[in-house]
């Protein structure tokens, strides 16, 4: 964090000091386990469900914390505060101020925003510091702790960007102002809690309406509600994806045999061939979207080809694909899912299975999406019935009645039992699987993060590790 007195720290959150000195300087990260405060940091007791940080604030500086930021006072040097989530935002704001030579990027989106950060995070560090978060820390406590590790000599701020009701994107752009905003797509990702994709759309573009005049709105020009976002911006408009009059565009998009995607990258400044080696068609968007920030900063097309060609998967459980010993491909997609994410994983899952005499045996694993609403059972519904209309060899449905409905819809759309099964959980899938599966076979497991269906492909992965 950019070094800041306990003075300038009170400042900047509405706070008074209790028992601390006002000329200690903040030289270390702002923490909010214990357990990771080091020397010269400062603690942020929030109050959990199970647990209280106020309660532990001793131990913080003890282990070298000059300070907490507390509601309540806590018998060591603290500054207190009515909200420590409301102050914590407010202090990364002052950072980030101070940080003018930092070039601030968000995107948001329904489904990719933690791949699509990932890539662009990798891209941006060639040509400088670049802080991003870890996994998806995109609501209003892991957006301002990613936004406290700026220093004076971050180049580049990747900020992914949440939103479950209308006004939280807005919040977190006032904590970190974009000159660069990506949208990538409006699915049905808690379409439960908007009531429509239009009222996701009217979320999601809070984004590009906090853009300054000389920055730069980055939209998919083949999703229909971003692209109309673009009259909701005051700042250069540059579109993306397979569109004719995209900017940024991809074309002969191919997939090699293990489903990892290739195409032409082509920009106003010209074009250059791209090897992804991550797997799906899908991450093509999402590099698409990362290579118009790049160049929006000054890459060249050349460098952001090539920068694209070495990107790897950085998040956990987000097509994760690991080959076991005996043959098995195992691809850990668990960490979330909707009906846009889903469809994704699945035509990947089949691509990698290959075709002609040559395929493999491909298994989807899948667990309730939620966060529907009343679409829910629809959507499992047609989720079941694309598995075997893509011709997956075999759906496992793990679950209640969601997994039900989704097995149904597989059964409705043809399968007559052959290619779909019920189970109860995750335990029922492992035992399942590992009496059927054979040498070869390709494994998906997905689900909303709340399933814990990652379980399953933990379990696989033990089991090839013991052969």
């Amino acid at each position: 964090m950019i070094a800041l007195t306990l003075a300038e720290v009170a400042a900047a959150v509405g706070g008074t000091l209790d028992g601390a000195d006002p000329d200690t300087v903040v030289t270390g990260p702002v923490e909010v386990d214990s357990r990771k405060v080091s020397p010269g940091g400062l603690f942020a007791a929030f109050v959990g469900e199970n647990v209280d940080g106020h309660d532990y604030a001793a131990t913080a500086v003890e282990a070298g914390a000059v300070a907490v930021l507390a509601s309540r006072s806590v018998g060591v040097p603290a500054v207190l505060v009515d909200s420590v989530v409301e102050a914590l935002g407010r202090l990364a704001r002052t950072v980030v101020a101070r940080a003018e030579g930092t070039a601030v990027v968000a995107l948001t989106g329904s489904a990719g925003k933690t791949s699509t950060k990932d890539l662009i995070a990798q891209l941006l560090r060639r040509h400088g510091e670049t802080v991003f978060p870890p996994g998806s820390l995109n609501n209003e406590i892991g957006h301002p702790m990613t936004a406290l590790r700026v220093e004076e000599s971050t180049r580049h701020l990747v900020m992914e960007m949440g939103a479950r009701h209308k006004g939280d994107i807005e919040y977190l752009t006032s904590i970190t102002p974009p000159r660069i905003g990506l949208v990538l797509n409006v699915g049905t990702a808690h379409v439960g809690e908007f009531g429509s994709q239009e009222a996701i759309a009217e979320a999601k573009g809070e984004l590009v309406e906090a853009l300054p005049a000389d920055g730069a709105a980055i939209l998919n020009a083949d999703d229909r509600l971003v692209r109309a976002m673009a009259s909701r911006t005051k700042a250069k408009v540059v579109l993306f994806g397979e569109s004719p009059d995209a900017h940024v565009r991809a074309t002969d998009v191919r997939l090699d045999a293990t489903g990892r995607p290739s195409f032409t990258l082509t920009t106003p400044a010209g074009s250059a061939p791209v090897q992804l080696r991550l797997y799906g068609e899908h991450h093509v968007s999402n590099a698409l979207a990362a290579a118009a920030v790049a160049t929006e900063l000054g890459m060249t097309v050349d460098d952001t080809a090539a920068a694209l060609g070495e990107a790897g998967a950085l998040s956990r459980w987000r097509m994760e694909v690991v080959d076991r010993a005996d043959g098995v491909t195992v691809v850990n997609d668990a960490y979330n899912a909707n009906p846009d994410s889903m469809r994704a994983a699945l035509r990947a899952l089949v691509s990698m299975g290959g075709r002609g005499p040559e395929r493999r045996r491909t298994w989807a694993v899948l667990g309730e999406m939620r966060e529907l609403g009343e679409d829910s059972l629809a959507e499992h519904d047609a989720i079941g019935r694309l598995a075997v209309r893509l011709d997956v060899t075999k759906l496992v449905a793990v679950g209640g009645r969601e997994a039900a409905c989704m097995e149904l819809g597989a059964r409705n759309e043809g399968s007559w039992g052959e290619e779909s099964v019920l189970v109860s959980d995750a335990d029922a899938a492992v035992e399942l699987l590992r009496s059927q599966l054979r040498p070869g076979d390709v494994v998906l497991v997905k689900a909303s993060r709340s399933v814990g269906l990652e379980k399953v492909a933990e379990a696989l992965l033990a089991d090839g590790a013991a052969r």
